[in-house]
This record gives structure tokens, sequence and C-alpha cells, in this order.
């Protein structure tokens, strides 16, 4: 690995959880994501919540969401992001 990859942060980590399960991940964001679980107990138990949570629920997808509850959680989460970020 690189000298100059630049290290995860553990927020960066919560937002890759779903594609680091999925498979989506880059070879790169793979490698950092492992190498901050490594060095941080909390994401390493936050990431072993999110597998039982995924082994016990299986595989949900959006057609699986009546149409009414899938609206009322994008409108919850609706700007979350940037709310996050201005914090």
């Amino acid at each position: 690995m690189s000298i100059f990859v630049r290290e995860m942060a553990c927020q960066e980590l919560v937002e890759l959880v779903t594609a680091y399960f999925d498979g989506g991940l880059s070879r790169s964001d793979r490698r950092r994501f492992r190498a901050h679980l490594r060095g941080c107990p909390h994401c390493t138990v936050y990431v072993e919540q999110m597998r039982v949570i995924i082994e016990a629920t299986g595989r949900l997808t959006e057609e699986d969401i009546p149409a009414e509850a899938r609206d009322e959680l994008l409108e919850a989460f609706r700007g979350w992001h940037e709310g996050r970020a201005a914090d």
C-alpha cells in the first residue's frame, strides 16, 4: 500500500459500511476500511453489529418496503447528510 494513501476516519467508515458489505468499495477503499478496523476497536464493534443485523434480517430490497414507509423514510433523512456536515 502506498504511503500516500489517506487514512479513513470513523465517519467515513460509517458512511461506507453498506458498500463494504455489498462489495461495492474500490480495492483502495477496501484496504483503507480494513486498515481502519485494525486500529479502531469502536468501529470494529460497529461493523460486527452491522454484520449481525444484516445476517438476522436478510437482504431488504427497495421493492420490499411499502411505498408509504419508503416516502416517510426519505422525508426523515432528506438533508441529513448536509445537516451533519454543518455540525
